[in-house]
């Protein structure tokens, strides 16, 4: 059994400020994937949280506080088939 619930989260960023969001959450080692994407939301990232931890605390202190995101969602997963 997993110790970790992966999570996705969806950015929507600034004008002019995904590249500089992708580079600063990179630099944090947080994330297992972080990709740039059309539509609606800029960023996706894909990231392993330990069991355990309050999942929307996590994503606050460690993705929220970074300057350029104007709008985020964050997608649960459960089962992996």
């Amino acid at each position: 059994m997993s110790q970790l619930n992966r999570i996705i989260v969806q950015l929507r960023c600034q004008p002019g400020t995904a590249y500089r969001v992708a580079d600063e959450i990179h630099e944090r080692e947080i994330v297992s994937e972080l990709y740039s994407t059309s539509g609606e939301w800029d960023l996706l990232l894909i990231i392993n949280v330990p069991k355990g931890e309050d999942i929307g605390k996590y994503v606050n202190d460690k993705i929220l506080d970074i300057a350029g995101i104007s709008r985020s969602l964050t997608t649960l997963t459960f089962t992996s088939f």
